[in-house]
């Protein structure tokens, strides 16, 4: 049997006023983009736990109205973001007119699996390393059908495969993804990233992580920029400074996730210096208290932390180590003057990298949930619109004008040449304070 693992790849901004700025205002969908353009890693993993004598093909569709022909398989396995989930129902739909089977698996399949049935054969909900094989021998024997849940079980990372690189064509990707950990210990309430997958905060074992890495190297033996595909990297400081620790030998550079706590372990920001870290992308949501009240669910952790926002960041640049500081606008809790707190809160504390994104009301998310309850999704099912870029809400404090205009504007400054310059003038000043003050070695 050949299977077709086909990943949805292509985010475009709905909103043409956006999408024009953004292609003026490279910081402003830059992420978005860079998330687009790396490799699935769960349909690389779903290859190497696929057995030898299936064929498997990997292939990317960015744009499904480029797309003449279809790849041909006998099992077309798709995996989408939200955004670009029609896409993908078209996918399965075009597969299923010429009669291959089709299963769609991701954060949108598990959130909404019974959609999802109405245009594929299959869905996946969960994490899909259990249940792939069942998966696979339902299609072999031609009775592919209905959700495939975990039932519960949660997979066990230190039985991970090294995910199928050889699938890909070194020469299409500036950066490659390695996991660590899956899930996260907070809860935040707007969050769509694994923890719709599995309940568990759980590690990858270091050695395996390693294996994952000299595996891409053989493969670009240059050394590949390395993003690691994980929500929180470095929450549990042991296995952090374990991680950072056995990178330290690789000679090769790297880019994760975490929160703000990072910045309490000195020991830990040195190792991470040492071991190729090169930025830190760190959600602080909000530059103030109301903002951030309540949006993690757990114990209200984010709140907690606002009072140690720009120590930390300072901290961790005098490093040696970029952080690109991400904020949500539109929470609830902040009104019209936000715009101008994120924007003082970048001009004073100088961030190498500043990331905004709209409020977005994910499927799956205890946000959507809420709003949809209180009427307040503008258009339901119109998923396109999940950009983390788009509107589809009604704000709590502000208009839906208001998210939008002063988002671009605020784009707009934040992002100008002048302001980048600025902060990456800052990131020097702070690095070589760090230096004098002994911050380094």
């Amino acid at each position: 049997m050949k299977i077709a693992l086909i990943a949805m790849s292509g985010i475009r901004v709905f909103n043409p006023v956006l999408a024009e700025i953004g292609l003026t205002l490279p910081g402003f969908v830059e992420r978005g983009k860079a998330i687009a353009s790396l490799p699935s890693l769960s349909l690389l993993t779903l290859a190497a736990l696929t057995p030898e004598r299936h064929e498997v093909e990997y292939v990317e569709v960015a744009d499904i109205r480029d797309l003449e022909e279809l790849p041909e398989c006998d099992l077309a396995a798709i995996s989408s973001y939200t955004a670009q989930i029609k896409d993908a129902y078209e996918m399965a739909g075009r597969y299923r007119a010429v009669g291959v089977p089709t299963v769609i698996g991701g954060l949108h399949a598990t959130a909404l699996p019974n959609e999802a049935l109405r245009h594929c054969d299959a869905a996946v909900v969960g994490e899909g390393e259990v249940v792939w094989s069942r998966v696979i021998a339902d299609a072999a024997a031609g009775r592919l059908a209905g959700v495939y849940a975990a039932d519960g079980a949660s997979y066990d990372l230190a039985e991970a495969p090294i995910p199928r690189f050889d699938l890909l064509d070194p020469d299409r990707y500036n950066r490659l993804t390695v996991q660590t950990q899956r899930g996260c210990p907070w809860h935040c309430e707007f969050c769509a990233s694994s923890i719709l997958l599995t309940d568990r905060y759980k590690q990858k074992p270091v050695p395996k992580v390693i294996a994952e890495i000299e595996a891409l190297k053989e493969i670009w033996p240059d050394g590949p920029f390395i993003e690691f595909a994980d929500d929180n990297t470095f929450v549990n400081k042991r296995y952090g400074r374990e991680l950072a620790d056995a990178l330290g030998g690789l000679d090769i550079r790297w880019f994760t996730e975490t929160d703000i706590s990072v910045a309490e372990d000195v020991t830990l920001l040195r190792l991470l210096k040492e071991a190729g870290c090169r930025e830190l992308l760190i959600g602080l949501e909000s530059p103030t208290k109301q903002g951030l009240d309540g949006i993690e669910l757990k114990q209200n952790w984010k709140r907690k932390q606002i009072d140690g926002y720009r120590r930390a960041v300072e901290t961790i640049q005098a490093h040696g180590i970029a952080v690109n500081v991400c904020f949500v606008l539109g929470l609830d809790g902040d009104g019209i003057d936000v715009f101008e707190a994120v924007e003082r809160f970048v001009e004073e504390t100088l961030p190498f990298d500043v990331q905004i994104t709209a409020l977005t009301p994910f499927p799956g998310t205890p946000l959507y949930s809420r709003l949809l309850r209180e009427g307040r999704i503008i258009e339901p099912g119109a998923w396109e619109k999940c950009t983390l870029f788009d509107v589809n809400y009604v704000p709590k404090n502000m208009t839906v004008e208001e998210l939008e205009t002063n988002g671009f504007g605020l784009g707009m400054r934040l992002y100008s040449e002048e302001a980048t310059v600025r902060r990456r003038q800052g990131f020097k000043a702070q690095l070589a304070a760090g230096l004098g003050n002994g911050q380094r070695e």
